[in-house]
């Protein structure tokens, strides 16, 4: 048998064994079609290989792509025109940590401008999932290595999956053909510790994290009502600050404090040129799920 070499996404229909994805084909539309963007899915991390099969509401986790999903719009030129590299790769697995503080912030950090993928955008840490590695264990190294921070069992109240993104780069078809394809996948740790407890403890890695940002309730609404692709108006309580503490990364790792515009934080998805500083658009789906749940517990206390 040939040695994996990573983690790859394989999908199951009809009870039918899992084979493995194309990198050129739709995950979500392969449970939902190519009208809808989100499906209710099962995942499991099997013998290195990732694997989703049709899920239940009761037991399932939502699976989401963005309505200009690159491939949902990908023709059978462009895709044979991808060099073989690209078309041999698969889909990719990530892992990426929301992770909630005791009093309600979660950690963004901004990714460094010198990175080939998404530079310049704001996402929580996270990364590739490794070969023989669990999907906790993967999400606690990546926070450790792009921040820092070291949690051990007793700093976690609770871990929870929220939801998989099915993330392309680059993320328009305007902006150029795919390069990379990924299922993100965002769990949610929940921490005993404050963000100003976790904030002494942060060492951020400056090739990878530019800055930092604990985002609390009304920045997380005020990110998530820039719906990327639309073009209605953004709306920001009026109780959130104009500008948002951020911690700056030097690139010898050197944190200094600066102010940033909230608006940044609200900006779209670019359709044409380079990217802008923006929250990415998996980030903004996986944020809105965690205001759900927060919503739910309001409801139930």
């Amino acid at each position: 048998m040939e040695k994996v070499r990573k983690i790859l996404v394989h999908l199951s229909k009809d009870n039918a064994a899992p084979q493995c994805a194309r990198f050129v084909q739709s995950i979500t539309g392969h449970f939902i079609g190519s009208v809808d963007d989100q499906a209710i899915v099962h995942c499991s991390l099997e013998n290195n290989r990732f694997v989703l099969c049709e899920g239940s509401q009761e037991g399932g986790v939502p699976l989401k792509r963005a309505p200009f999903c690159p491939i949902k719009f990908l023709s059978h030129s462009e895709a044979a025109s991808l060099p073989p590299d690209t078309l041999n790769r698969g889909v990719d697995v990530g892992v990426a940590v929301l992770l909630e503080t005791a009093n309600q912030r979660l950690l963004l950090t901004r990714r460094a401008a010198t990175l080939r993928i998404f530079p310049n955008v704001w996402v929580p840490p996270g990364g590739h999932v490794e070969v023989d590695e669990k999907m906790l264990d993967a999400g606690l190294r990546e926070l450790r290595e792009e921040t820092g921070l070291k949690l051990n069992p007793e700093d976690i109240s609770s871990t929870r999956l929220l939801g998989l993104w099915e993330s392309v780069y680059p993320p328009m078809l305007s902006r150029g053909l795919p390069q990379r394809h990924h299922i993100v996948t965002y769990m949610l740790l929940s921490s005993h510790l404050t963000h100003l407890e976790l904030q002494s403890c942060l060492r951020p890695e400056p090739e990878e994290v530019s800055g930092c940002v604990w985002a609390d309730v009304g920045l997380v609404k005020a990110i998530i009502s820039a719906v990327d692709g639309e073009e209605d108006s953004v709306h920001i309580p009026a109780d959130l600050p104009q500008y948002v503490s951020v911690m700056e990364v030097s690139p010898v790792g050197e944190l200094s404090e600066s102010m940033v515009p909230v608006l940044v934080f609200c900006n779209r998805a670019s359709a044409q040129g380079e990217d802008v500083e923006r929250v990415s658009t998996g980030t903004k789906f996986a944020l809105e799920l965690w205001l759900k749940i927060l919503e739910a517990h309001c409801e139930k206390t």
